[in-house]
């Protein structure tokens, strides 16, 4: 594939926003080259060989960076990681040169049968010991570092025993991998649990979070009055999450974000000028580290 030579291809990332590719786009996309800062696609819709996608993924490609984040390894479960998986990861990783490379802090599978979510895991030091065996696992087949997402929970285990984020920051210290932190689901979780969504931060190293998402979530209110957050990436980005992006931003700096996207797609314009507002929130902190 010919790459746009002014392309990063030695894992510099852009310190931009970014849009997620979605099929309903790919038309438009190519055909109007919008000014985003890279794209990022969904690993699995590209494994097979050849085809739509994966032309209109090469064209994205050409125009600019990509990223790719994976909603499959599972990594968090005690299924055997699957081989096909890896193998196909690998070839996408090897035929598009992407300047990330992630998935989920999650599991997904028990004996076999795969559940339609992101699970969170137990946090416990049996499962941290778990994990970094697999991500080591899955750095060494790929021979490049990957980051790990964060995702939004609605339960919690009682045997968990480390808050959430000091278990990511100790995965991203004793593995070598990196961080993607999605604000969207930061807050989420906070307003679901309860938790200080600004001590979540701070209890994230900055030189682990190579990447961020921002999304928008829905409200669900129960018979009793009750509400509980849930990350549906169908709306625009919440304000709460903006005004934490921007928190982030002091803490971690302008590091390449991301607006996911998934249901209720807006048109294409929609999602550039969601990405527009995360660089004009980013653009102080580019020019201060200038």
């Amino acid at each position: 594939m010919q790459l746009n030579p002014m392309i990063e291809t030695d894992g510099t990332a852009p310190r931009r926003a970014g849009i997620g590719l979605r099929p309903e786009h790919f038309r438009d996309f190519v055909d109007s080259v919008p000014p985003v800062g890279f794209v990022e696609a969904h690993s699995e819709n590209y494994f097979g060989a050849g085809g739509k996608p994966r032309h209109f993924l090469a064209a994205a490609r050409r125009h600019c960076p990509l990223s790719l984040h994976g909603v499959g390894l599972s990594i968090g479960s005690t299924d055997p990681l699957s081989e096909a998986h890896l193998f196909s990861l690998a070839e996408l990783v090897d035929a598009f040169e992407p300047f990330l490379v992630s998935d989920h802090l999650s599991w997904s599978s028990v004996d076999g049968t795969y559940a339609n979510d992101l699970l969170p895991l137990p946090y416990t030091e049996e499962a941290l010991s778990h994990v970094l065996a697999r991500v080591q696992r899955v750095q060494d087949h790929l021979r490049r570092r990957i980051l790990l997402e964060n995702v939004s929970s609605y339960f919690e285990y009682a045997n968990s025993c480390i808050p959430e984020a000091e278990f990511l920051a100790e995965v991203a210290r004793r593995s070598g991998c990196g961080l993607l932190l999605d604000i969207n689901n930061v807050h989420v979780s906070a307003f679901n649990h309860g938790f200080d969504a600004t001590r979540y931060l701070q209890a994230i190293p900055p030189a682990a979070v190579c990447e961020i998402h921002l999304a928008g979530h829905t409200c669900k209110t129960f018979d009793d009055g009750a509400q509980m957050l849930i990350d549906t990436h169908s709306a625009p980005v919440a304000d709460p999450v903006w005004a934490l992006y921007g928190l982030a931003l002091q803490r971690f700096g302008a590091v390449p974000t991301l607006i996911e996207w998934d249901a209720d797609l807006p048109p294409l314009s929609v999602l550039c000028g969601e990405a527009a507002q995360a660089d004009r929130l980013m653009e102080p902190i580019r020019a201060r580290a200038a």
